[in-house]
């Protein structure tokens, strides 16, 4: 996009989208690179107050209701189960869908675990609130085909 483009405010919203710094790219990208760089704190930080992650939605072995995981205490208790788990986390994503201070990922999160390698394909989306916090972080893969993936590293 050109610098004309972003200082034209005539344009509507909807057309000349700044992918580099729309807030729930940034957002998102900031709990990527947090999660690389194993650095809790800094993914928590990332998340508004009152923020919700489901990762997957819906029932999982993180989250046998299927209610997610809601402000920061509880979003703790997600990595702790799930991120911290792991060796690492690869984010491998074939295309990015941006609407509004929301963005969707197509793609495949590959995980690397005790020797072993999964990979989740699915839908990921980031949604920002006004301060650039992640609001919602939910993640759309299904549990029994990641399993099914499972193989050696």
């Amino acid at each position: 996009m050109t610098s004309e483009a972003q200082q034209d405010s005539s344009q509507p919203a909807y057309l000349g989208i700044d992918r580099e710094n729309n807030p729930a790219v940034v957002a998102g990208r900031r709990s990527r690179e947090a999660v690389a760089a194993r650095d809790k704190q800094a993914w928590l930080d990332n998340f508004a107050a009152d923020a919700k992650v489901e990762d997957p939605v819906g029932p999982s072995m993180f989250d046998e209701r299927g209610v997610g995981f809601q402000g920061r205490e509880r979003i703790s208790q997600f990595w702790d189960l799930s991120i911290a788990t792991t060796e690492s986390i690869d984010f491998v994503f074939d295309d990015e869908i941006i609407c509004g201070k929301e963005v969707a990922y197509v793609g495949k999160i590959v995980t690397h675990i005790a020797g072993h390698v999964s990979e989740a394909h699915g839908v990921f989306t980031y949604r920002a609130d006004d301060e650039g916090k992640l609001s919602a972080l939910r993640a759309f893969w299904e549990v029994e085909k990641t399993i099914n993936s499972v193989r050696p590293a």
